[in-house]
């Protein structure tokens, strides 16, 4: 990208800084630092770290770099300077020199919520009249609303999706009598055939696996006449997938047809719900509504949705009790699912944003119920 989206996006941090109080942002490890600065650090040792002071001050934003990682840097002068160190320098000291020179006595600091836990104890020990906060309590309200080019990006990664999901959906993936390891590595082939750059997750449950959520694809075989849940994504320039269709080896029983159909109609009504303004709990309420009131709602076991972008799971979460309202930018997940222990499952999910137009569906896959033969 040109530097005009992350000399927005600084600009949107600085206001946030001063609503909430924060002298300087510590972003390290995670997701802010690379929407800020468009770099991903890689999660070593060696400390990497963007010092963003407050709006104001004289001090630019400094990105602290080892010294053999620089040259992974896009350099984006109007929004931060690059500041390597070399094996025999102490990156801790060179991060407190930057505070001190960008702060006054008693800084209050935020620090990326996956920071290494070492490099905060050592930066605690050497600013003992800091005191400190996760950097999300600045910088996770800013990320939720995407801009223009975050949410085509997203769509660029679902449109990927829907073409693996297309495939299964259209029976070209075998299932009967494969093990889910090896349909789950053919939907991670898939997957970066797409143009991927990685494979985020790819799960696969079968039979009584699908009443797993997060089931880990094992050795099991599948079976005709049984469901399949697949749930997978992957990183797309940068931006996340994520898709859930349900797929059954031949006729399901009428009670497993039934759930598919309450499943199918509680997404629909999640999707629906998606509207400017309403409040994330009202997403999961729709949704869950249906299932309560089909009498499944005891084995509907998570939240509605998440956030999606940069991370797989962000904010917002759609979740009782969540009172945040939607606003337009908005992206996340809905995925309803009903879960029979040691039964069958049945999840739907696709990746939705929040528009003044209405919700916008990113992913196209099919919803109908499926059977694949293969």
């Amino acid at each position: 990208m040109s530097a005009a989206p992350f000399a927005a996006r600084l600009a949107r941090a600085h206001e946030a800084m001063s609503i909430t109080g924060v002298d300087a942002l510590l972003l390290s490890l995670g997701a802010d630092l690379p929407w800020l600065s468009g770099y991903v650090a890689m999660p070593l040792e060696r400390l990497t770290m963007l010092v963003v002071p407050a709006a104001g001050s004289s001090e630019q934003a400094t990105l602290v770099v080892p010294a053999l990682e620089a040259p992974r840097v896009t350099p984006v002068p109007e929004v931060f300077s690059i500041r390597p160190w070399g094996e025999m320098e102490d990156p801790v000291e060179i991060v407190v020199s930057l505070v001190r020179r960008c702060t006054g006595k008693a800084p209050a600091l935020a620090i990326s919520d996956r920071a290494w836990a070492t490099f905060l104890l050592q930066l605690e020990r050497a600013l003992l009249d800091a005191t400190w906060r996760t950097a999300s309590t600045v910088t996770a309200p800013l990320r939720a609303i995407k801009d223009a080019a975050e949410v085509e990006a997203l769509a660029k990664a679902a449109t990927a999706a829907d073409r693996v999901a297309a495939a299964l959906l259209g029976g070209e993936i075998a299932l009967v009598q494969r093990t889910e390891r090896e349909v789950s590595a053919e939907l991670s082939r898939r997957l970066l055939e797409e143009g991927n750059e990685k494979v985020n997750f790819a799960i696969v449950g079968s039979g009584p696996n699908s009443a797993s959520p997060h089931h880990e694809p094992t050795e099991r075989v599948i079976q005709p006449r049984e469901p399949v849940v697949c749930d997978f994504g992957g990183t797309l320039d940068g931006y996340c997938s994520d898709i859930t269709r349900t797929v059954f080896t031949g006729e399901p029983s009428r009670e497993l047809a039934k759930i598919y159909g309450v499943v199918a109609k509680a997404q629909a009504a999640g999707v629906i719900a998606a509207q400017v303004g309403e409040l994330c709990s009202g997403v999961d309420g729709a949704a869950r509504r249906v299932i309560d009131e089909a009498g499944f709602g005891e084995y509907f076991v998570h939240r509605t949705g998440h956030g999606i972008g940069l991370e797989e799971h962000e904010d917002p979460y759609m979740v009782a009790g969540n009172s945040t309202p939607l606003t337009a930018g908005n992206a996340f997940s809905v995925e309803p699912g009903i879960y029979v222990p040691d039964r069958y499952g049945v999840r739907i999910e696709d990746i939705v944003v929040a528009t003044m137009r209405g919700p916008r569906p990113l992913n196209l896959a099919d919803h109908a119920l499926t059977v694949v033969e293969a």
